[in-house]
């Protein structure tokens, strides 16, 4: 048996979806203009699918997984799982109004017209505030509505906010944090759900190891109690003896959001020779 994955076929996700894969162990043909392809070393089906059609697929049990938006999921509110964020792809969909326009709350959205691709989420989202608003739906193009006179705001997808700013808008509220993530068939049967959990536990190895490094050093002994204190690691730092008497060499994991400050107070408290690797996978 194997297990079926839908992907994007081109986009934004896709090579970071057939990145994830590889860091994965898993060897995938992806040739040019190929819908479908398999795994060499894994029971894997692959499909490149549009993003959109992706949730809809998992429902139908066509496919049994996908990597696809967050914000695709909760838009087309489909009968699927949400089993693992994926930490890439990261963005948010946020309104926007004109530069010109006095915008104080979200309460002067009311009475406005919001042009979106997300109309499901947006309706929630002013439900939530009391907000009654006409809501545009539009496939693409979404920034140009307030420049023709079709909307007054927009609702979109944001990343950097250059295509805002180049189209005379301002972002205002943010509607929903979205990534990619790991989404599943409600109905897997145990021999899919065995490979699911297999690809999950090499998918959490990879993410763990993206947000730590492996670090070496070399302490004093008199200052290696302090040195030590300063490491947190997976457990406790390992601590070896150096040929040099007087010194030990001490290995540990730092997360990479400590890592600077950490460091800094390692060199401070007499830590020399320190060797920062980056970890490939992490299995804890």
């Amino acid at each position: 048996m194997k297990l079926k994955i839908a992907i994007q076929k081109s986009g934004r996700l896709h090579e970071d979806s057939i990145k994830l894969l590889k860091e994965c162990g898993i060897d995938i043909n992806n040739g040019v203009n190929k819908l479908k392809t398999e795994a060499s070393n894994f029971p894997l089906e692959v499909f490149f699918l549009r993003d959109d059609d992706i949730p809809q697929y998992i429902e139908d049990g066509v496919a049994d997984i996908g990597i696809v938006g967050e914000n695709v999921v909760l838009e087309k509110q489909k009968q699927v799982n949400i089993v693992e964020k994926l930490g890439f792809g990261k963005c948010r969909l946020s309104m926007a109004v004109e530069k010109a326009m006095d915008y104080t709350s979200v309460k002067d959205l009311h009475n406005k017209r919001i042009a979106t691709s997300y109309p499901v989420i947006v309706e929630d989202f002013l439900k939530q505030n009391g907000i009654t608003a006409e809501i545009h739906e539009i496939s693409g193009s979404v920034e140009i509505a307030p420049g023709i006179g079709l909307a007054d705001a927009i609702c979109d997808l944001v990343s950097s906010g250059s295509t805002l700013f180049m189209n005379g808008l301002k972002e205002v509220e943010t509607v929903l944090k979205s990534e990619a993530v790991l989404a599943a068939c409600h109905n897997l049967q145990p021999a899919q759900q065995q490979l699911l959990d297999k690809l999950v536990f090499r998918i959490q190895a990879v993410k763990k190891a993206k947000n730590t490094k492996y670090i070496l050093l070399n302490a004093p002994n008199n200052k290696l109690n302090e040195i030590i204190g300063l490491l947190p690691g997976m457990k406790s730092p390992t601590v070896l003896p150096l040929a040099q008497e007087g010194w030990s060499s001490v290995h540990s994991v730092l997360n990479e959001n400590d890592f600077w400050d950490i460091i800094e107070s390692l060199k401070a408290a007499g830590a020399q020779g320190i060797l920062v690797v980056p970890i490939e996978k992490m299995v804890i």
